[in-house]
């Protein structure tokens, strides 16, 4: 069944919400305080038997100079330096085994797959902690709930936006064609990258979580946005604070700042990531920076939260070759 407005609304649906006035000091403080404290990243080959892909295992410097862990995959035929896809995950994943997965690089690509700090779920556990704390199943969410300064995604997101840095550094990866992308969470993450740090070649965003918060909490009763009505429920007094801190993550003011080519998409029978959060937004992209950018949204009619799947996979293929330039293989020589 559908979930929210029906297409014609959704077009024209607007965001609401609140944009606190030292959001960008707070951003450019918190962002200017992770680079200061980085180290170089260590980058270490894993064995994985795939014939093509070289990985490393990579450690980067995230929030606060905190370790972060990655995978980094890279085309052992295509001439350097590489495009880069850079992806973020959904909420609970973690960057999995070495070997998965292998699409982006297999095109030609440099690939690298940022762990969720302290996040877990029944397929797997981070290999990066939140600071001292260990990877949970669910809740994060409502970590830090009180204040900007403490709140969980404000510490994701500048892992994010290092890992961005990280691949933006090395010899074999172009500066000037990466892509960042991400479905759910990870879809809310690529949008706040997006806005946090320029220079980026485009940006793929499907079914996002993280748009919209209060709007969410209001029209849908499924995890991870029931998080914030379970909290709210016993701390009334909290709720105006509480939304305070999530307009500094939330994912419609940092499209607001985002100049990148963008492509989004959202599902009118998603029961997890309602299509007007999306479209609020989507809307909002590029509107700090003179509302002129080159973006689209694909809604697809009879879809949950998987989005479009493989055939919008296969859109972003496509959008993403004509915005770095397909890779192309060299040409082993033979003899």
């Amino acid at each position: 069944m559908l979930t929210d407005l029906p297409p014609e609304q959704l077009r024209t649906y607007r965001f609401d919400g609140s944009e606190p006035h030292d959001f960008d000091e707070f951003w450019t403080r918190t962002l200017d305080t992770a680079r200061t404290a980085a180290r170089p990243p260590r980058l270490r080959t894993t064995r994985t038997g795939l014939i093509g892909i070289t990985t490393y295992d990579v450690t980067f410097s995230g929030y606060d100079g905190q370790p972060v862990r990655a995978w980094l995959r890279l085309p052992r035929h295509s001439p350097r330096p590489l495009p880069t896809v850079v992806e973020y995950l959904g909420y609970g994943c973690a960057r999995g085994p070495a070997w998965l997965p292998t699409l982006w690089s297999s095109l030609g690509y440099a690939h690298l797959v940022m762990d969720n700090r302290g996040q877990s779920s029944p397929y797997g556990a981070a290999d990066t902690y939140d600071g001292d704390t260990a990877p949970q199943t669910g809740g994060v969410l409502t970590r830090g709930l009180t204040s900007p300064e403490h709140h969980y995604y404000r510490r994701l997101f500048t892992d994010a936006v290092r890992a961005v840095d990280t691949v933006a550094e090395l010899d074999e990866t172009d500066a000037r064609r990466i892509v960042v992308t991400g479905s759910s969470q990870g879809g809310g993450i690529a949008i706040a990258v997006a806005g946090l740090r320029p220079g980026l070649a485009g940006a793929c965003v499907d079914v996002p979580f993280l748009c919209h918060f209060r709007r969410a909490s209001h029209i849908v009763d499924t995890y991870p946005y029931k998080e914030l009505t379970d909290y709210l429920r016993g701390r009334p007094t909290e709720i105006e604070q509480v939304f305070t801190t999530l307009s500094y993550v939330d994912a419609a003011n940092h499209a607001a700042r985002a100049t990148a080519p963008v492509r989004f998409s959202a599902a009118l029978m998603d029961p997890v990531c309602p299509p007007s959060t999306v479209f609020a937004a989507y809307h909002r992209w590029g509107e700090n920076t003179g509302g002129v950018a080159d973006k689209a949204i694909r809604l697809w009619e009879y879809a949950g939260h998987e989005g479009g799947g493989t055939a919008q996979l296969a859109s972003h293929k496509e959008f993403v070759a004509a915005i770095t330039g397909a890779p192309t293989r060299a040409t082993r020589r033979s003899g």
